[in-house]
């Protein structure tokens, strides 16, 4: 597995990450056995950057990493994440960025990872009540205080990334960035790469939509973050899944899965990509880690343009109310 540099002080980690999302059974039912027969199945491929959020769950996720890595911790290279969180009275989702909570949910975050300092840490959705020049001194005294090694925000636009890069350095952003949602191509993927700043993609494998089985809506459980998004909903999802069996046979075609190829192509896009693709099944986190060697030419992503040029998915990425706290910029 290559290795991709992560973090401004020079830290490196696998060019493939994996996403822990799943671990909480966002896209279905899961086990701590299943989540930790993944996380040895990364070691032994190599991948040793993982990505979880303290909402994953509500804790889930890291407290399921943490039990993996009990006395191992150095094995992976973890980012986590906080700012959202839901009113306990009315239980309405909004984004707190305010030094107080962000200290206290890192502090819950050390605890379940079982660590005391972890690589990346992630300003999930930016508060619009604050200044995102007062956050980055917050994440700066993290910094200077050991707990944290890198700063990074998601899902904020390339001006908001301007203003808090003029702060201090921002090692990394994360947004959603796939063949099937390409919104970062329009000036965030330049703006990080001009900054010297990593972009994550996550779902970067259309979440399944580019597996070599096509997802089934109607087997969605009820807790499947899909069952309601506008493109696995129908007539969208009909469309989608039949503009992408094109891809999978050219993946076929040059003998790779559309995982694969699907993961070669944003590694393609430029060095300082790290995607981070979640999954629970070893043999698909396989696929996964296969991008890395894959040898990707001008003439395959010239091709890949043509069966999926910009724009060709049917439906809006989110919901109306899953767009809430997204920052648009285009």
């Amino acid at each position: 597995m290559k290795q991709r540099q992560l973090l401004k002080d020079g830290t490196k980690v696998s060019e493939i990450g994996l996403g822990c999302l799943s671990f909480a059974g966002f896209y279905g039912p899961t086990s701590e056995a299943t989540s930790h027969a993944t996380l040895s199945a990364a070691l032994d491929l190599g991948i040793d950057f993982l990505d979880t959020a303290n909402v994953y769950g509500m804790g889930k996720s890291e407290a399921t990493i943490g039990s993996f890595l009990k006395g191992n911790a150095d094995k992976f290279t973890i980012a986590t994440k906080a700012g959202i969180g839901r009113d306990p009275d009315t239980g309405v989702r909004g984004f707190n960025n305010k030094p107080d909570y962000l200290r206290g949910e890192l502090e819950k975050s050390l605890k379940r990872l079982g660590v005391d300092h972890v690589s990346l840490y992630y300003i999930h959705r930016r508060d619009p009540d604050l200044e995102i020049e007062d956050v980055m001194e917050t994440l700066l005294a993290f910094k200077a205080e050991g707990k944290i090694g890198g700063i990074g925000f998601s899902e904020i636009s390339p001006a908001s990334l301007r203003r808090a890069a003029s702060v201090g350095p921002v090692d990394a952003v994360q947004s959603e960035y796939s063949l099937w949602t390409r919104t970062a191509d329009l000036g965030m993927v330049q703006t990080c790469a001009e900054l010297g700043v990593t972009f994550v993609p996550f779902s970067p494998v259309g979440r399944g939509i580019f597996g070599t089985k096509t997802p089934d809506p109607s087997q969605f459980e009820d807790t499947d973050f899909r069952i309601e998004n506008p493109r696995f909903v129908e007539p969208n999802f009909s469309y989608n899944a039949e503009k992408v069996k094109g891809f999978k046979t050219y993946a076929a075609d040059q003998g790779t899965k559309p995982i694969t190829l699907s993961l070669a192509w944003c590694l393609a896009r430029g060095e300082h990509l790290i995607p981070i693709p979640g999954t629970r099944s070893a043999e698909h986190l396989a696929e996964c880690a296969a991008a890395s060697d894959f040898q990707m030419t001008d003439a395959i992503m010239a091709e890949i343009e043509k069966i999926l040029p910009v724009g060709w998915a049917h439906g809006d990425r989110y919901t109306r109310t899953q767009w809430h706290g997204v920052e648009n910029f285009c």
